[in-house]
């Protein structure tokens, strides 16, 4: 194919992957009331599954003092437009990871051609793990990340006199970059099992760097971390932490690159 038929096929995936988007956006802002009150504004309360988790377990191990305290959000909107425009973004973020897995699969019909049938086996399987892994983020950051922030965020306070009154834009804003942000970096067991396949690292490379990683893991965290506050930062680190020690495991060892060099 020539440049500008890679480009003409290039443009009917953005263009199918466009209507897929649009699709999803409408059916998400027709069913505000189901979105918003059900899935969005569910965390700011203590009757959140999370909290009841936690309050269960604490009485199954005696420790109620580890038993959540009761806890309502209130939000605000102090610009005219807020609201409105706060529906169409958020119908936009949630149709994007709605249709993760079918932007990837156009993505993938894009790039099929170009390899050979070795490589298409070890790509679908990439291909696959995105998006469970997408997915997998994307429910670690609404039941866990996203809801102990905004629970420490939400009720800290330097005096008693200053009440806290969040705007219905912050809210928002920390809800979607939060969640997506961790479907995102889910991904780093794929993307680092690829650059081992690659020889350009190993198993035993991720192992000798493992201090040096837990300190970059940090700062990543502190970057992508919208409020910029301590405990976010933890709670983001964590599971960034754990990703890098899963995919250590899933990583090829030197030895494993030598044998797929020599069978290539």
């Amino acid at each position: 194919m020539t440049f500008w038929e890679h480009l003409d096929e290039f443009r009917k995936v953005l263009f199918r992957s466009a209507i897929a988007l649009i699709l999803l956006m409408v059916i998400v802002f027709v069913n505000k009331n189901f979105v918003f009150e059900t899935v969005i504004f569910a965390p700011r309360t203590s009757d959140f599954i999370l909290y009841r988790w936690i309050g269960s377990l604490a009485a199954w191990t005696g420790f109620s003092s580890f038993t959540p305290e009761p806890f309502e959000l209130q939000l605000q909107n102090i610009e005219l437009s807020a609201q409105f425009f706060t529906h169409i973004s958020v119908s936009f973020s949630i149709a994007f990871v709605l249709a993760t897995p079918f932007l990837l699969y156009q993505l993938w019909l894009f790039v099929k051609p170009a390899l050979y049938p070795n490589e298409k086996k070890s790509v679908v399987g990439a291909f696959a793990w995105c998006s469970l892994l997408f997915f997998l983020g994307v429910v670690v950051g609404y039941l866990f990340v996203f809801p102990l922030t905004i629970n420490f965020l939400g009720s800290y306070q330097v005096s008693d006199l200053v009440e806290n009154q969040i705007t219905l834009q912050s809210y928002v804003h920390m809800f979607t970059w939060l969640v997506i942000i961790m479907g995102i970096v889910f991904e780093m067991p794929v993307l680092l099992r690829v650059l081992s396949r690659m020889g350009i690292i190993s198993k035993e490379l991720l192992k000798k760097y493992r201090k040096y990683a837990a300190v970059i893991l940090l700062v990543l965290a502190a970057i992508i971390t919208p409020s910029g506050d301590a405990f976010t930062l933890f709670v983001v680190a964590l599971p960034l932490y754990l990703l890098y020690e899963i995919s250590i495991l899933v990583c090829y060892s030197k030895s494993a690159e030598e044998d797929e060099t020599s069978k290539a």
